[in-house]
């Protein structure tokens, strides 16, 4: 066979390409690069059979279908409500919102919440013996409190941060052992990964300045994580782009240190009772391209038969 010169200069580059390839050791592979595509946060379902709120339910997750994201994240208040009744409303509501939820027909990966946790009111009337008591009934029908997954070369970190405490009440805050287990997370990361975490209570918010909030009296803090800043500080040793929160029903983003700090409106709006401080009913989208983080806020035209906005 004969090879003329110009071919061959061709096919020893070719070779000298691929031979220049970096090795790894045994066992390890290159971290992947950051790549790009769009995944749903949307938070605050609360769902029940009152108020067309299942019909609501459907008709966002139709339109968050629609959009073709890769998957979505749930941010917690499923239902509503398990926290403050029996047995039977808590199950047939999770039920209910275990079949309205097909409807997304996409994978997903769900926060807990505070109306979520079974029975842990006293007006409930469940006893902490239950055994589906405080998180075990949560556990059972949507996975684990906190984790975290990888995909296309980001770091996604779920959060708990609902602790009922012992006189039948709950607190925001991520506890003890999950800011160890946190810690020893991150630390595994190649330096720099893109990092993305979702919490429902917010750890940044600035819903405080315009909401009318009542807090004296109150023994917990109930509407952002009480230890708030060591999350914070756990947080800083990664490349977080984003936090993704829910809790207070409306749509706005700090920006904090190089972090945002996305806190999606409620599914339900006003608790299926119109706009919230003039957040309509929606989601989030975000959108991830190589490393960098974007997001907008999509209503899907629900109409509440008890309009009232608060």
């Amino acid at each position: 066979m004969i090879l003329d010169r110009r071919n061959f200069i061709t096919t020893m580059a070719t070779a000298g390409a691929v031979m220049a390839l970096p090795r790894f050791p045994a066992g390890l592979t290159p971290t992947p690069a950051p790549g790009s595509f769009d995944f749903v946060f949307f938070t605050d379902t609360h769902i029940q059979p009152e108020l067309d709120a299942a019909h609501g339910c459907d008709m966002c997750f139709r339109k968050i279908a629609a959009t073709s994201p890769e998957f979505a994240i749930m941010g917690g208040d499923h239902v509503y409500d398990a926290a403050s009744v029996n047995g039977v409303r808590a199950g047939m509501v999770f039920d209910l919102y275990k079949r309205t939820e097909q409807a997304l027909g996409m994978p997903l990966h769900n926060a807990i919440g505070n109306h979520d946790i079974f029975g842990v009111m006293k007006q409930s009337g469940i006893a902490p013996t239950d055994p589906l008591y405080g998180k075990k009934m949560y556990q059972d029908r949507m996975g684990q409190t906190y984790y975290s997954f990888d995909y296309k070369g980001y770091h996604f970190v779920v959060l708990d941060s609902i602790q009922p405490t012992s006189d039948r009440m709950w607190e925001a805050r991520v506890d003890a052992d999950q800011l160890g287990w946190l810690r020893d997370d991150l630390k595994r990361l190649p330096q720099g990964a893109p990092v993305i975490a979702v919490i429902h209570c917010p750890l940044v918010t600035a819903f405080a300045t315009y909401a009318q909030i009542v807090s004296a009296g109150r023994k917990y803090n109930t509407m952002t994580v009480a230890n708030g800043p060591e999350v914070l500080e756990t947080l800083d040793s990664a490349n977080v782009l984003a936090v993704l929160q829910g809790h207070t029903h409306v749509n706005e983003i700090v920006q904090h240190k190089n972090t945002q700090y996305i806190t999606s409106g409620a599914v339900c709006g006003n608790w299926w009772r119109g706009p919230r401080l003039g957040t309509p009913e929606g989601f989030t989208v975000v959108s991830l391209r190589e490393g960098k983080i974007s997001s907008r806020y999509e209503t899907y035209g629900f109409h509440s038969v008890f309009p009232t906005d608060r």
